[in-house]
């Protein structure tokens, strides 16, 4: 079976479903989607207050009130934020106010603290403030009843702060989807063991236990299990019962141990195509278990792997958290070097991207090939060659997958 890249995403989102929404607490709701519309149930502020440290005057006593010519006012109490005396300030007199803390009754205006002497008893002013000057006034930023979210945000620390303010302790928001991750085969060990005979130490599990959690998932990272049909089997059984999403790599090709796609082919819930890509031509996907999770079998050489991520489960993970655009932006930059392009094939070149003047500028970092981590290391975009480019020269313009958000 034979896919384009293109065709095999539209069979991935075809089938993930959005994750049911539930209640969750505030600052679990961090990064997620929200699933209702946020009505204010008090107005912000509640109360008219002061925004200065100073003294809440009646403005009309302070008119012509200057350096050369200061005008004094006994102070007859002080508001703290929290707490409110039954202080009325009457004509003629003033209370010393910390900002935040209400109003009192017969006050206007609040003369900052910089344009006094501080007293505590009598006050020298030297301005006279504004009418209504230094003073937040009831529901200046929301009014209660207003919808101030709207469903499909997603709640950032700006959105988290309004929901506290209004005193919203629990939102409906889509969870995290759990992904568990597995890395097969029997060369693979644990990084800080001692490697045998032609063993390797496991990148992949971690590299793609890492992209799902920047992704905004809850991910389990099982570790290793070797080449043995019945512990892959026993392994996937035991591990659907935490998972909306399962992530595998390796044994998808054509060998002759390839035991991922031997097994999972008898199910007849996953497809294992070839899709024009370079790499990660070989994938793996489909559903598994009686909730029918979602299992991505990836390739086992690590760019591969990561790459294969990029262009097709985290459209999945944003899918599931409701979250838009599925797939990450392409944006037109221009190549410093030329290279390369298989026919047929749409090819992903691991990049160092800068954004100037000049607009998006790409360097090409490492080699080509599938097992080179160390250039991957380096990049932080990908170069996409459409399935028609076979060669691309210094200077042209190409379309940039920007890997890092920051990038961006």
């Amino acid at each position: 079976m034979r896919r384009s890249v293109d065709e095999h995403l539209e069979v991935v989102l075809g089938r993930v479903a959005a994750l049911p929404a539930f209640d969750q607490p505030l600052m679990d709701a961090v990064g997620l989607v929200l699933c209702e519309d946020i009505v204010s149930g008090v107005s912000l502020p509640g109360f008219d207050n002061s925004a200065m440290d100073g003294y809440a005057v009646q403005a009309g006593d302070l008119a012509g009130a200057s350096d050369e010519n200061p005008i004094s006012l006994p102070v007859v109490g002080e508001f703290r934020a929290g707490r409110s005396e039954p202080i009325v300030v009457t004509p003629g007199t003033c209370v010393r106010i910390m900002t935040g803390a209400p109003m009192p009754r017969g006050a206007d205006s609040v003369v900052p603290v910089e344009w006094t002497d501080g007293g505590t008893v009598t006050v020298r002013i030297t301005q006279q403030p504004p009418l209504g000057g230094s003073v937040r006034r009831a529901g200046e930023d929301v009014t209660a009843g207003a919808q101030v979210l709207d469903r499909d945000t997603v709640l950032g620390p700006r959105q988290i702060a309004v929901l506290a303010a209004v005193g919203r302790a629990r939102v409906k928001a889509r969870p995290r989807p759990r992904v568990v991750v597995i890395s097969t085969g029997a060369e693979l060990r644990e990084p800080g063991s001692r490697l045998g005979e032609g063993q390797i130490y496991d990148s992949n599990s971690y590299t793609l236990a890492a992209c799902a959690r920047d992704a905004g998932a809850v991910v389990y990272r099982v570790g290793i299990v070797d080449d043995d049909p019945k512990r892959i089997m026993d392994t996937l059984s035991d591990q659907l019962v935490r998972a909306d999403l399962v992530i595998t790599t390796g044994g998808v090709s054509m060998g002759a141990y390839d035991i991922v796609k031997e097994e999972l082919s008898k199910l007849g819930t996953v497809d294992f195509p070839q899709v024009a890509m370079q790499p990660g031509k070989p994938q793996g996907f489909g559903v598994i278990g009686e909730d029918e999770v979602p299992i991505f079998t990836l390739p086992g050489n690590p760019v591969s792997a990561y790459i294969s991520f990029e262009v097709f489960v985290r459209p999945a993970l944003r899918k599931m958290m409701g979250q838009m655009p599925y797939r990450r932006a392409l944006v037109p930059g221009v190549t410093l070097d030329g290279f390369s392009s298989p026919a047929g094939k749409r090819q992903f070149v691991r990049a160092a991207a800068t954004s100037g003047d000049q607009g998006w500028m790409a360097s090409t970092v490492g080699g080509h090939g599938s097992h080179l981590l160390g250039g991957l290391s380096r990049a932080n975009a990908l170069i996409v060659v459409p399935e028609d480019v076979t060669s691309v020269l210094a200077g042209d313009q190409v379309e940039l997958m920007l890997l890092d958000e920051e990038t961006g």
